[in-house]
């Protein structure tokens, strides 16, 4: 083989070599293989082509390239702190955290340079708007519905710039140490006022049961009174009727009774006393028991 052939050889296999080469290249140029947690903003000539998302993707070498490379993981912003002064006066400082996501980084990275720093500074706002809008009780009791409200300001504000906030919230709510020591005073004061109230509703309490058991017992005195006089009245008519039905002789034989019993009653006792009866007791005695005898 002459040396031209030779020369002629190597140059067919350089050639062959580079358009090797070069099919390489631009099949390597052209597959894109993409993360599963990032999306990729393709630019051609300079200006948004298309956006890549997770997987084997196919761009055209030397004229597409991927100029951004965006995470679409969850982000954290750091926790901020503002003041805001309450509907009420009070000067409270809030202590937030936000968490976003970028769902259109061809948004993001076209309408907006430093995206944590613009959704730190709109927080900041939509807090200190929405805390002058409630009271101090309002801002302690009703957080929820205020991060609510927050979280929902924030989605609004930053749709255009192609991001989820995925969760707003608000760590604390710092007092200055003078109000501090007001609410404490005032939270004393409501403690010791509501401890007298239930005194006073104990003691009123205590009056009413005292008044009803008196009630209750006069009551129960008045019945049994009003059933010994029914009795009564019940035996007076029973004497009297017996006296309208027999005469003299029933109402000689009432009294009668009652002398005998007297007389058993006296008649009951230790017997170191002494009794000392009329005559003419005796001969009433005598008749009542003459009277009795002839009614049994």
């Amino acid at each position: 083989m002459t040396e031209d052939q030779i020369f002629t050889l190597l140059g067919e296999t350089g050639i062959y070599l580079l358009g090797a080469l070069l099919l390489i290249l631009i099949i390597v140029k052209g597959v894109r293989i993409v993360p599963q947690s990032e999306k990729h903003v393709v630019e051609r000539f300079g200006r948004l082509h298309s956006v890549l998302g997770p997987g084997i993707n196919f761009v055209v070498p030397l004229l597409d390239v991927v100029k951004h490379r965006i995470s679409i993981l969850e982000r954290q912003l750091p926790n901020a702190t503002q003041d805001a002064i309450t509907k009420d006066n009070v000067l409270v400082q809030i202590d937030t955290s936000v968490f976003y996501r970028i769902l259109q980084p061809e948004k993001t990275v076209y309408r907006i340079r430093d995206v944590d720093a613009a959704i730190a500074t709109t927080v900041a706002g939509i807090v200190r708007a929405e805390i002058g809008k409630m009271d101090l009780d309002d801002v302690q009791s009703n957080r929820a519905q205020l991060i609510g409200r927050i979280q929902e300001s924030v989605e609004s504000a930053v749709d255009d710039w192609g991001i989820e906030v995925t969760r707003a919230e608000i760590l604390d709510v710092n007092l200055d140490q003078a109000t501090r020591d007001a609410m404490l005073q005032q939270l004393n004061a409501e403690r010791a006022r509501r401890a007298q109230v239930t005194e006073a509703e104990g003691s009123k309490r205590a009056v009413e049961l005292n008044a009803d058991a008196e009630l209750y017992a006069a009551e129960q005195i008045a019945k049994a009174r009003r059933i010994q006089a029914d009795a009564e009245a019940y035996a007076t008519g029973v004497v009297a009727a017996a006296i309208s039905a027999h005469g003299l002789e029933a109402a000689q034989y009432q009294v009668a009774l009652k002398q005998v019993e007297a007389l058993d009653k006296l008649g009951s006792g230790n017997g170191n006393q002494t009794i000392l009866v009329p005559a003419n007791a005796l001969d009433a005695f005598g008749d009542a028991f003459k009277m009795l005898k002839g009614r049994g």
